[in-house]
């Protein structure tokens, strides 16, 4: 009976938005860079996809920059990958230094869900620096400042254009690996990073391949880019553009570069918490149990939360300060 409440108020809550668009499926090879002999643009980007997971700390390198601006609160610097769209291209955060404590020493990054407004996870990023860590809430791709006129929601970052999705996703990491590295210059030294539900996803791609984070707070977890998509309740739109193209299993491969599983055994060295909901129609419960499962069978250390509400009320009070006093307990206490 709670499971069937919490089920039709997560369905009211989605479809508060109105404006989703379904997008025409593309393989977006016009994406990547791709030397690949063969002749079927699904082969093509299969290919590209195989090749990637060979060495993903290439992938996901960024080169130093020394173009960072701070004015006022605001941290701006350019993305190491460039997309067609200017304003994409450069990064957009908010700092937050610590009110108390050592702030020379503590900082998390934080990635907010996919679709964020511009004042999404700052009450989260304030509430932290109180505490004593300092924060840097970054702005996704395509989000915020970020968006060109033609868009109303970050759809790019998450669409049936394949290859699209996976080189912003990956801009991404490497926006979030220079925002780490910016910290590193202002003298902290214990760096953690938390994040939301794409955000939680990302943050696991960033810790995964950045040395200087030490602990990763992800909230809202699956182990699978593709089956979160395709069994979503937020990305049923999206899901409707890949209907006849592509088939789960396809999909899953194209796009495991993204994807969190293949890096589990690299969080060895880092303190991780995952948290899930239990009536997550966004990130089926089923994925979010399977990742903790992984997680054990790899013997990799992990602290689990779960939280007694769904994905779209987690917002919603008192889901919310609960969600947040497990975040930042956890971030108090292990950086």
């Amino acid at each position: 009976m709670i499971a069937r409440l919490f089920h039709a108020w997560e369905r009211q809550l989605a479809n508060v938005t109105t404006d989703r668009v379904v997008r025409e499926f593309d393989w977006g090879l016009d994406w990547i860079d791709s030397n690949a002999s063969s002749a079927s643009a699904q082969d093509s980007l299969r290919e590209w996809s195989t090749n990637i997971m060979v060495d993903t700390d290439q992938f996901f390198y960024t080169p130093p920059t020394e173009q960072y601006q701070l004015r006022g609160s605001i941290l701006t610097f350019p993305s190491h990958f460039q997309t067609p769209h200017p304003e994409n291209n450069t990064v957009h955060a908010r700092y937050f230094p610590a009110s108390q404590g050592d702030r020379h020493r503590r900082a998390v990054v934080v990635l907010p869900q996919w679709n964020a407004d511009p004042d999404g996870h700052m009450a989260l990023s304030r509430l932290i620096s109180r505490l004593g860590i300092s924060s840097l809430r970054l702005s996704l791709p395509y989000h915020d400042q970020r968006m060109p006129p033609e868009l109303h929601r970050a759809d790019y970052i998450v669409s049936p254009n394949l290859g699209r999705t996976l080189q912003v996703c990956r801009q991404a990491v490497l926006d979030t690996r220079r925002s780490v590295h910016w910290l590193k210059r202002q003298g902290y030294d214990r760096i953690g990073i938390l994040g939301t539900s794409l955000g939680s996803c990302l943050a696991m791609l960033a810790a995964a391949h950045e040395p200087l984070i030490k602990t990763a707070a992800l909230n809202h977890i699956s182990p699978y880019f593709a089956d979160v998509v395709w069994e979503g309740l937020s990305t049923a739109h999206v899901r409707a553009g890949l209907n006849g193209a592509i088939t789960l299993d396809q999909l899953r491969q194209l796009w495991l570069p993204i994807s969190p599983e293949p890096y589990i055994s690299r969080m060895r060295d880092k303190q991780v918490l995952l948290v899930y909901a239990r009536y997550d129609l966004s990130f089926p419960v089923r994925l979010s149990r399977q990742l903790v499962q992984t997680f054990k069978q790899h013997s990799v250390p992990h602290r689990v939360f779960t939280l007694p509400c769904g994905h779209y009320s987690t917002g919603i009070a008192p889901f919310s300060w609960l969600d947040g006093y497990a975040l930042i307990s956890f971030l108090r206490k292990m950086l």
